[in-house]
């Protein structure tokens, strides 16, 4: 049973493969708001994920988050996660993504647990 207070870290390197230029977000080669995104998400997912039920992961359904500072190629940046809410199957996790420097991002993030199976299916039935 999930239960507020887990927490997530994830760390990851500038890259010239994540920046703002290689992502089409920008033109620079700093890290990309997709790229925090991005860890934001598999932060929050891997968190959780020990706790779930076998056949059950959960989805990313909102992001409230200030990009506000950037992380030239080169930096480690590091994204950590806290839930803070359960209300069934809808988690809401605080954000906090830094570098070296400081603070580079911030907000509220909320998944959704789902059986996997059921999803794909209703997923699936788009096409056709």
């Amino acid at each position: 049973m999930l239960s507020t207070g887990i927490k997530g870290t994830k760390t990851v390197e500038v890259t010239d493969s994540n920046t703002a230029a290689a992502l089409g977000s920008g033109t620079l080669a700093v890290f990309a708001t997709p790229a925090m995104i991005a860890l934001i998400e598999a932060t929050a997912s891997e968190s959780v994920a020990p706790q779930l039920e076998e056949g059950s992961s959960t989805v990313g359904t909102r992001l409230d988050v200030a990009h506000s500072a950037a992380s030239p190629v080169g930096m480690i940046v590091t994204c950590e996660t806290e839930l803070v809410e359960v209300d069934r199957r809808r988690l809401v996790f605080k954000v906090v993504v830094f570098d070296s420097k400081g603070e580079v991002g911030s907000g509220m993030h909320e998944r959704f647990v789902v059986d996997n199976a059921k999803f794909m299916s209703k997923a699936q039935a788009k096409l056709e």
